[in-house]
């Protein structure tokens, strides 16, 4: 991890967002994103399905959350148990001593590898609406 996540998640631990938080959750896993290998031309094609999914359920931009079809399209795609456990290393190995808010939510990741992996593909899908 680089000086500038720790920088990140000192920010996050100062928000006042709960620590059970959607917004955390999403975030840490967005901040990992690069611990966990996943083809570019893969990435791309299942994000791009994912949008379709979303459009076709309306306005593209609108919130997303845990239980979106788009979220749950694009999670189930790119699912593999080797993905699953990059992610649960590139989680253990952020910098969260003495940051309670994000350590809070980063065990809460660990604690349930499921949400982890939702979070982690939510991230994805608002990574890529965000560049729209």
């Amino acid at each position: 991890m680089t000086a500038g996540t720790r920088a990140r998640l000192e920010e996050l631990d100062r928000s006042g967002l709960d620590p059970r938080s959607p917004e955390l959750l999403v975030v840490l896993c967005w901040l990992v994103r690069e611990g966990v290998a996943i083809d570019e031309s893969e990435l791309n094609g299942a994000r791009r399905r994912a949008m379709f999914v979303l459009a076709a359920g309306g306005d593209p931009h609108r919130d997303l959350g845990f239980d979106s079809v788009a979220v749950e399209r694009l999670a189930d795609e790119l699912d593999t148990p080797e993905r699953r456990a990059q992610l649960a290393a590139a989680l253990d190995g952020l910098p969260t001593e003495d940051l309670p808010a994000v350590s809070a939510v980063a065990d809460a990741l660990r604690a349930d590898p499921g949400l982890a992996w939702r979070s982690f593909a939510l991230s994805l899908l608002a990574d890529e609406l965000a560049d729209e």
